[in-house]
């Protein structure tokens, strides 16, 4: 039976995505969006959108969230883990259990810590563009229930799409992976990290929250957000400009 209701939100996510790739986009923000709108569109509990560096070790780019124990996770895998084999395969690995014995001893480190956060099931889909990889889409489930075929269709079109925000579509048609994109949005991500931290700190807040109002008063500015973070962390930007989250009841 189809969901309409889902179909709708569907065709608004990519008809967002589109529009945004028509203008001066902002890279950073677009994958933000896709990693929330993976963990809406496919029912599963997190997201993150990696990136190889230089050195062809995974470095995080996006996720569906800004807590610690996601961020940790990804970052376990910048070598080994199923987001490492994905990317050096270009094979996407779909469903795979991590409750399973073959897990434990495949990528020990990271399956102990999946499980320790509540995950039980995890998917790495590849970033690419015909033989070419330059990242992972990462999927995390605390449920046991795979992920159907057209659902894995799905986050391969967000993990394509991710790969054209990345990179400029008229380099990838003449077969040229400029280094200097790739190493440019891993820095960019860098600095939003290190304001991340600033922000959380002087509001005495969650990453989460910090990052949401950073965010917002990018885009209220207009300006991308390696650009408001760049200006921040240089002193040229007074951080007191931004308007601060609104506490939570009981904290």
């Amino acid at each position: 039976m189809i969901d309409l209701a889902r179909e709708q939100r569907l065709a608004q996510v990519f008809v967002e995505v589109a529009s945004t790739l028509l203008d001066d986009y902002d890279v950073l923000d677009l994958l933000q969006r896709l990693a929330t709108r993976s963990v809406e569109l496919l029912g599963v509990s997190a997201a993150g959108i990696m990136l190889a560096d230089a050195n062809e070790e995974l470095q995080i780019m996006a996720a569906s969230d800004e807590h610690a124990r996601l961020l940790d996770l990804l970052a376990l895998q910048h070598d080994r883990g199923p987001c490492a084999e994905c990317y050096r395969s270009g094979e996407a690995g779909p469903n795979i259990d991590l409750t399973a014995p073959e897990s434990l001893t495949r990528w020990p480190g990271f399956t102990e810590r999946a499980l320790a956060t509540g995950y039980v099931t995890t998917h790495a889909i590849p970033l690419r563009l015909r033989k070419r990889v330059v990242g992972v889409l990462n999927l995390f489930q605390s449920a046991d229930r795979p992920l159907r075929e057209e659902d894995l269709a799905l986050a391969q079109a967000f993990a394509d799409v991710a790969t054209l925000a990345i990179l400029q579509q008229h380099t990838l048609e003449r077969g040229h992976l400029e280094n200097t994109q790739l190493q440019a949005a891993l820095d960019s991500r860098v600095v939003v990290e290190q304001v991340k931290g600033i922000l959380a700190e002087r509001w005495q807040t969650t990453p989460d929250e910090a990052f949401d109002a950073f965010r917002h008063h990018a885009r209220a500015q207009g300006l991308h957000l390696s650009e408001l973070a760049g200006r921040i962390i240089d002193g040229s930007f007074d951080v007191s400009a931004i308007p601060a989250p609104e506490p939570h009841a009981g904290r």
